[in-house]
C-alpha cells in the first residue's frame, strides 16, 4: 500500500508533467488539432490550475515563513538591546542617587570639628538580638575600637572591633549599646538603651521634668564616647507611671538604619 506521501508526490509529477506536454503542443503547433488540443485542455485545465494554487500556495507560505523568522530575529535583536539599555540607565540612576549622599557626607565631613573616615556599609548582622554591621574601613585607614559612628542625621554606633581592611559597628538599637544623651529643650539627662527593634528606650529621666513626644534627643558627651550635641533621636512615646522617680520613654533614631549605607568614623574627637 502506497502512503498518503507518496500519492501526493505521484499527483504533482503527474500534474507537472501534463502542463509538460499541453505545454509542448502548444508550442509546435500555433493552432493544434481542435480534437486533441480542446481534449487535452479540458483534460489538464483543472490540474493546471490545482497546480498553479498549489505552488503560489507553496511560495506564499515560504516567504511569509522567512519574514517571521526575520521579524524574530530583530525582535531579539531588540530586546537584547533594550535590556542593554535598561542595565545601563540603571546604573547611572544608582551613581546619581551614591553621588547624592556622597555629597551630603562629604559636606557634613567639612562642617563638623573632627576629624573623620569616610566608610561604605558592606554587611548587616543577620541576628535581631544582636545588632551590627561591618564596614569597608579597619586598621589600615586608622579606625579603632571605641569610636563612635555617625551619619548626618545622627549617631548610628560605635566601633567595636576591627582587622586591617574591616571593621564590626554595634549600633545604638543593640541591647547592649548605651548613650548618654539629653533632651535638647531642657537638658533632662538619660541613658538611651538599645530596645533591640528600630526603638531605643530613654532611660532614667526624672517624672519631674516636662518631656513630650516629638522632643528631640542630643548627645550629653559625658559617656567618654560620643561628642556632645549630635543627633540621636526623637521622643515618640512616654508613660508617666503614678509613682515612681523615673519616666518610661520610647525614642525613634534619627537613622534609618534600613537604609544605611555610608557613614563617617570619628578617629579623633
Amino acid at each position: 500500500m502506497f502512503s498518503k506521501k507518496t500519492m501526493i508526490v505521484v499527483c504533482v509529477i503527474i500534474l507537472v508533467t501534463a502542463n509538460i506536454i499541453v505545454l509542448s503542443v502548444s508550442s509546435k503547433h500555433r493552432y493544434p488539432p481542435s480534437s486533441l488540443g480542446r481534449t487535452a485542455l479540458i483534460i489538464v485545465s483543472p490540474f493546471q490550475k490545482a497546480l498553479t494554487r498549489t505552488i503560489d500556495f507553496t511560495k506564499n507560505t515560504w516567504n511569509h515563513y522567512f519574514f517571521l523568522v526575520s521579524t524574530e530575529e530583530e525582535n531579539d535583536r531588540l530586546k537584547q538591546k533594550m535590556g542593554y539599555l535598561i542595565q545601563k540607565n540603571n546604573e547611572y540612576r544608582e551613581a546619581v542617587l551614591s553621588n547624592i549622599r556622597l555629597q551630603s557626607l562629604f559636606d557634613f565631613r567639612q562642617s563638623i570639628p573632627y576629624e573623620s573616615i569616610a566608610a561604605e556599609v558592606i554587611s548587616v548582622g543577620p541576628s535581631l538580638w544582636y545588632r551590627t554591621l561591618v564596614i569597608d574601613k579597619g586598621k589600615t585607614s586608622g579606625v579603632k575600637a571605641g569610636q563612635p559612628v555617625i551619619t548626618p542625621e545622627g549617631i548610628v554606633g560605635q566601633v567595636i572591633d576591627t582587622a586591617d581592611s574591616y571593621s564590626k559597628i554595634l549600633l545604638i538599637i543593640d541591647q547592649d549599646s548605651a548613650v548618654d544623651a539629653i533632651v535638647q529643650k531642657n537638658r533632662a539627662r538619660g541613658i538611651v538603651k538599645g530596645a533591640s527593634s528600630d526603638q531605643c528606650i530613654f532611660k532614667y529621666v526624672m517624672r519631674r521634668h516636662d518631656i513630650e513626644v516629638g522632643d528631640s534627643v542630643i548627645s550629653s558627651g559625658l559617656d567618654g564616647v560620643f561628642p556632645k550635641g549630635l543627633p540621636v533621636g526623637f521622643i515618640s512615646n512616654i508613660n508617666r507611671k503614678n509613682s515612681g522617680l523615673f519616666q518610661e520613654i520610647k525614642l525613634t533614631p534619627h537613622v534609618d538604619f534600613r537604609k544605611l549605607e555610608e557613614v563617617l568614623i570619628l578617629i579623633n574627637h
